[in-house]
């Protein structure tokens, strides 16, 4: 993953926030995406009627898409109900993953899925798309409706986050730490969780972006200890130093966010770790006895937020499908995106569609102090960071 974009260019701008939540008439502001891909055929798709779409899609009887989320298992149910005849093979796998997989069909020619629903921008912008691997799809009803950074180069539905969160049954005043630089101090010694960020490219874009920060860490450095930041010996950034101390004190890594979640959240605990993972993550607080809550006030920010994808694979043996399944993933006219956006309309995720209502049980897009990722710097930094990660465990 090493290298800059070629012939790619992916402009990153933080919108200024807008004075309400994300959805209900007003877009969340946050990555400005522009890009050139490489070239692909024209897509007969782009203006098909809706009805033929479904009729060519029935023709093919089956979609196969890969996704990051497990909640592909209630968009499957739903889909299937809406297009009875026409199947849908989900496989619930990491982006990390997908992108392996992906590579290795392309490189084979032995295509097998038709869809993408992945994260992890930097790769997938930086070399999927760039290769042609992954085309865009955007349904002529959701143009106007979906700001332009969230249609190119692929079409986003929500956007999604790897944040700092905590226990709030053992903290019901607010979160336990102020400020990301008490995670390196003996209090928190060995009471930091997160996943591997060696394993999962979204926490390897939370470490990138910590050290893109560098600036705001040096400066949450000095608001905290009261004295400028001191590097050591090689490091060239305060957010390096920020992940070498937190390393030094023994950040705890797991190999799933359902572990992240569980020793953090689970409720009964005197005094529970805290952990980076998935604001979403606390619609499952009362299945799963969690009290997870995130710590948006923690200076300079709780984490990262980023977009989740759709891409059509080059080759996809059911084009049709894959189509008409991105377009019930975006929803329905309803304020909530009905049955296809369902799983997705929860707290903690930030739907890009700007008719789609807000959630109230969510702290406002507006309000919410996550750092939008820079895919283009960060996919020029991210090996960088993987290096430095590698070497200090």
């Amino acid at each position: 993953m090493r290298g800059i974009f070629t012939n790619l260019t992916i402009a990153a701008t933080l919108l200024a926030i807008v004075a309400s939540a994300c959805g209900g008439g007003t877009a969340p502001g946050a990555t400005t995406i522009t890009a050139t891909p490489a070239p692909t055929p024209t897509d007969r798709f782009a203006a098909m009627d809706q009805a033929v779409l479904e009729a060519e899609a029935r023709k093919e009887g089956q979609v196969v898409v890969y996704s990051f989320t497990s909640r592909i298992a209630a968009v499957k149910k739903a889909f299937e109900e809406k297009y009875p005849g026409i199947t849908v093979n989900a496989t619930d796998i990491s982006s990390t993953e997908q992108i392996t997989r992906i590579k290795a069909e392309q490189e084979s020619g032995n295509v097998k899925v038709d869809v993408a629903y992945i994260s992890d921008i930097p790769v997938v912008f930086g070399e999927l798309v760039q290769k042609g691997w992954l085309a865009n799809y955007v349904p002529s009803s959701f143009k106007a409706r979906v700001p332009k950074q969230y249609q190119e180069p692929l079409l986003a539905n929500r956007l999604s986050t790897k944040v700092l969160m905590y226990n709030e049954q053992a903290h019901p005043s607010g979160p336990p730490v102020s400020n990301l630089w008490e995670l390196t101090e003996a209090r928190w010694k060995a009471k930091v969780v997160m996943v591997d960020p060696l394993v999962r490219g979204d926490y390897l874009d939370l470490m990138t972006e910590i050290v893109l920060r560098s600036d705001e860490m040096a400066k949450a450095y000095e608001a905290h200890f009261k004295k400028p930041i001191a590097l050591g010996s090689g490091v060239k950034t305060a957010g390096e130093q920020w992940i070498r101390d937190l390393y030094k004190n023994d950040v705890i890594l797991a190999k799933s966010t359902d572990v992240v979640n569980a020793a953090v959240g689970k409720t009964g605990q005197a005094s529970p770790p805290v952990g980076f993972t998935t604001y979403s993550d606390r619609r499952d607080n009362a299945k799963n006895g969690w009290a997870l809550q995130v710590a948006n006030t923690v200076t300079p920010a709780p984490g990262i937020s980023f977009p989740a994808v759709f891409g059509v694979t080059k080759g996809a043996p059911h084009p049709a499908a894959a189509r008409l399944l991105i377009t019930f993933m975006m929803g329905d006219e309803t304020p909530t995106g009905g049955p296809g956006f369902a799983p997705f309309y929860v707290p903690g995720d930030y739907a890009v569609r700007t008719d789609i209502q807000a959630q109230k049980d969510a702290i406002p897009f507006a309000e919410f102090r996550a750092w939008p990722i820079d895919a283009a710097k960060s996919f020029a930094r991210r090996q960088e960071v993987n290096d430095l990660i590698l070497k200090l465990k």
